[in-house]
């Protein structure tokens, strides 16, 4: 079971090194909100990842793999990416208080961190390439997994894959309160606005691709 294990990791580290809306989120919540607020941001996306899998192996699929329901999936990701994207391109940091070397962000107060949860949620669940890549792992786990002991392997697999995305999106999280200590208030400015114009490229791409994809 050690090797399904870090097979496992190696599946994570494809999805941690993977560029996308959530690795671009993190970073840039890091930086401009602080490491607590980036670990909410990441549990949330943990959380829909759990969610996604329970979902695919349970085999309530039928919902992702209708052209139908995968056009207006794609249409609402899209359109979320893109409202997100541009509230973070719009929003300017506090530019005037974080000059100071002594500034140090202040953590989210108790009612920020579900929004954080919820945030990060919403931010993986409206990628529904997400879900073919979890179908792609549980089909793959499926037939690797010794007869009479397919729960076990699923479990030992998934931990892996789980608790090496977490892991990387905690270092992110980490990455970037840190290193924001060392920007220039204007560096951070243009930060946002180049992680806002990727959400919604990525935003407007995912609602090309899923057009496309219905029209074949």
């Amino acid at each position: 079971m050690i090797r399904v294990f870090f097979e496992g990791v190696a599946w994570g580290l494809l999805v941690a090194i993977s560029i996308g809306p959530a690795f671009f989120s993190i970073i840039q919540t890091g930086i401009d909100r602080g490491f607590k607020a980036a670990f909410y941001l990441a549990l949330g996306i943990l959380i829909c990842d759990a969610f996604l899998i329970s979902i695919c192996y349970l085999g309530l699929t039928s919902i992702f793999q209708s052209p139908t329901n995968n056009i207006y999936i794609g249409f609402v990701g899209g359109i979320i990416l893109i409202i997100y994207g541009t509230y973070t391109y719009l929003k300017k940091p506090d530019i005037l208080r974080r000059r100071s070397p002594k500034y140090k962000t202040p953590p989210p107060p108790p009612s920020t961190h579900f929004k954080y949860i919820v945030k990060g949620f919403f931010l993986n669940i409206a990628n529904p390439f997400i879900v073919l890549f979890w179908l792609t792992a549980v089909g793959y786990v499926t037939a690797q997994a010794e007869e009479g002991h397919l729960l076990k392997y699923v479990i030992v697999f998934f931990s892996g894959i789980l608790m090496t995305i977490f892991g990387t999106d905690l270092l992110k999280s980490f990455i970037g309160n840190k290193i924001k200590k060392y920007l220039r208030p204007r560096v951070q400015f243009w930060i946002n606005r180049i992680v806002g114009i990727s959400l919604i490229i990525f935003g407007i791409v995912l609602m090309i691709r899923v057009i496309g994809d219905f029209w074949k």
